[in-house]
């Protein structure tokens, strides 16, 4: 099968395109015909090394993908035609997305709901997974509290919008200008420009009562700006911003009872991951759930998406066709 791969951790130039061997699934494995890819950050942390996790190489990078069940073994639920996703390959000994099968753990393995568009259920796969499992796994996130969204028109947090939204919570978010309408349309209440020098003064007029949950999914963290409007008893979510390398307000934080959640969907367990691909399949299926794909290329461009990934150039979702 064609696909694409690396031989050793490396740079994005390291990865290779050609034909490997077709893997063999096993009795409670799937074997996927690959519709769409598509690429994350996180792609690229582990084909670089610096996500460490089991490889055996050759090395198919890549998590998500949206396809049809070639083969299934008869404990798994599937049946060959089935269309399915996953969002969880590439990672832990499993290997990855990017070529013309795969195979998916049956345990990873998500219906596509009649008549979701595959190209938008690809592109939402991991985001919006994450979002499930910063507000209702890590946060706990309950009805009529406040969230703050930073980054609200990317990827993961244009998913935690609308998650928050139906949710029940009272959401108010940042982005720029021009994306504040795709921001409204996504559920947020209030939407304010982040590069406004009076975002403090907003933030707290939007909520007067404090955030209780505060997520900058840009990964630009400003910890003043938390101490400033966090809640007693607020939480704050970390899943972005590796780089970065901020002045944390430790005063403003213990003495509010604050607690700072880390975490990353590949950490996930089995049985959140299939919770949250229950709550994206219905929200898919009612159209509230929606993509910004900027770019379908063929598999031989991963090299070069991956570079532009790690060079922050990309802008929206971009699939790659195997």
């Amino acid at each position: 099968m064609h696909a694409a791969y690396i031989r050793a951790l490396g740079p994005a130039d390291s990865i290779e395109i050609g034909d490997i061997p077709t893997p063999v699934p096993g009795p409670t494995d799937v074997l996927v015909e690959v519709e769409l890819v598509a690429a994350n950050p996180v792609d690229a942390l582990v084909r670089s090394g610096l996500y460490p996790t089991r490889i055996s190489f050759p090395f198919v990078v890549g998590r998500d993908l949206v396809g049809t069940v070639a083969s299934a073994g008869v404990a798994t639920g599937f049946a060959v035609g089935d269309r399915v996703w996953c969002n969880s390959l590439g990672l832990d000994g499993r290997q990855g997305s990017f070529a013309q099968f795969a195979v998916v753990p049956a345990e990873r393995c998500y219906r596509l709901a009649t008549g979701v568009n595959p190209a938008v259920a690809v592109a939402v796969a991991h985001p919006a997974a994450t979002a499930y499992l910063g507000w209702f796994v890590h946060a706990r996130l309950r009805a009529g509290e406040t969230v703050y969204i930073g980054g609200a028109a990317g990827n993961v947090g244009n998913a935690a919008t609308a998650m928050a939204r139906r949710a029940g919570a009272h959401v108010v978010v940042s982005a720029r200008t021009e994306d504040h309408e795709r921001c409204r349309v996504a559920g947020a209440d209030v939407v304010l420009d982040y590069r406004d020098p009076r975002l403090r003064e907003q933030l707290q007029a939007a909520a007067p009562t404090g955030v209780h949950v505060f997520w900058d999914t840009s990964g630009h963290h400003d910890f003043d700006l938390v101490g400033q409007v966090i809640a007693v008893g607020g939480r704050v979510l970390l899943t972005a911003g590796a780089d970065r390398r901020p002045r944390l307000q430790v005063t403003a934080l213990y003495t509010k009872d604050v607690n700072l959640l880390g975490f990353v969907i590949s950490r996930a367990s089995v049985s959140d991951l299939a919770a949250a691909a229950e709550l994206v399949n219905g929200m898919l299926a009612s159209g509230s759930l929606t993509a910004r794909v900027s770019q379908i290329v063929p598999l031989s461009a991963t090299s070069e998406v991956h570079a532009r990934l790690e060079a922050h150039q990309v802008v929206g979702r971009v699939l790659l066709r195997p």
